[in-house]
């Protein structure tokens, strides 16, 4: 596999874009929505950005590198020391650590991860058709 870097900065950005949406106008969206979409787009981002990284390597290994990486934050809120938790309280830190341990968390990551896994698809097949 050879992803196109630009390709995949711009996903990540629109993927960033619809994450900090998805928290700003939570009470516009639906329950569901709001609580869990931003989970599964944060590990969507991930997996663009293992792309973006690791242009050359194939979807299942980058698939397994971003779960793997979501999954190892997610354990890490179960660590609470008071420097960790100081940059938990930032805005960025908040955004990349996230703040508290929960079960939902590593479903939603797990179905952000097979949406890019199945986006990567549909555009390869795309891309073969066309060529």
């Amino acid at each position: 596999m050879n992803r196109n870097r630009l390709t995949y900065a711009t996903l990540s950005l629109l993927t960033i874009a619809l994450g900090l949406a998805s928290r700003r106008y939570q009470a516009m969206l639906p329950t569901w929505v709001g609580a869990y979409v931003g989970d599964a787009l944060w590990a969507l981002l991930v997996f663009w950005l293992v792309g973006f990284s690791w242009p050359r390597w194939g979807r299942r290994r980058a698939a397994v590198v971003a779960l793997g990486f979501a999954f190892l934050i997610e354990a890490s809120q179960l660590y609470q020391a008071p420097w960790l938790n100081a940059l938990r309280a930032t805005t960025p830190g908040r955004l990349v650590l996230g703040q508290g341990f929960l079960w939902t968390d590593l479903l939603c990551y797990t179905l952000g991860v097979l949406a890019g896994v199945g986006l990567e698809r549909l555009w390869q097949r795309a891309k073969a058709k066309t060529s």
